[in-house]
């Protein structure tokens, strides 16, 4: 996609969260957006970013004016690091620097604490099945989950140690057996328009990428693409 196609692109979302609103994304706001393309900041990955602001926008009163794109960098670019390091790009950056690529400043990705992302995971759960947009099939692998996730919920604020890493790699492999089963329930052409819609998003950093390397992070941004249409949390202690 060309620069300017993609700022027209994010032009058309942003007036559709303003309500037909148009705030043109010239000057400035064009060399903002301009940089964000050229960057690699997938399309779908600008948007969620200009989600999240105009969600705190509308959580805060009734609006008063339109939201402008350059009120969202920020929140754009914090989605295109969390995306980096769930495809594992950002991991293959930082490789030889002595980085943690699943780290921001020493930070977990999440930002919460083990007993708060077990909180925040299970209701997520929740909702993803009250949404209904899951098959029935999947009811007994959202059961084992959200069942192992109360048990550790109940003592997550105390486990120290071994017994705290147990938990972790633990929430990890929930995670990948969560991912596997939903892959199933996918028909060939659900499947192969992920696969698209993941190349697609990495197409800006495909070039530099080892066959290998490109693989692991096409997959992790189809599970990525999973979680956000089923409404599905991470489970693995990020």
């Amino acid at each position: 996609m060309q620069i300017a196609d993609y700022c027209r692109e994010v032009e058309a979302y942003l007036c559709r969260k303003n309500d037909g609103h148009l705030i043109r994304i010239v000057g400035l706001s064009f060399d903002l957006v301009s940089a964000w393309a050229s960057r690699g900041v997938p399309l779908r990955i600008a948007c969620r970013g200009i989600d999240r602001y105009v969600e705190r926008y509308y959580a805060k009163g009734p609006r008063r004016r339109p939201v402008r794109i350059d009120f969202c960098e920020a929140d754009v670019l914090e989605a295109f690091d969390e995306w980096r390091r769930t495809t594992g790009l950002a991991a293959d950056a930082a490789a030889g620097t002595g980085n943690d690529g699943d780290r921001l400043g020493g930070r977990r990705l999440s930002g919460l604490s083990l007993p708060a992302h077990l909180e925040r995971a299970l209701r997520r759960l929740t909702s993803a099945r009250a949404s209904g947009a899951l098959d029935a099939t999947f009811d007994r692998v959202l059961d084992e989950v959200s069942r192992e996730l109360d048990a550790a919920r109940q003592t997550a604020g105390g486990v120290r140690g071994a017994a705290r890493q147990a938990l972790v790699e633990r929430l990890a492999a929930l995670d990948r057996e969560m991912l596997r089963a939903l892959r199933l329930t996918l028909d060939e052409a659900s499947r192969a328009a992920l696969t698209r819609e993941a190349e697609e998003d990495l197409t800006a950093f495909r070039a530099g990428m080892a066959a290998d390397v490109f693989a692991r992070a096409r997959d992790a941004a189809v599970d990525r693409l999973l979680r956000e249409r089923f409404g599905l949390p991470t489970v693995a202690f990020l």
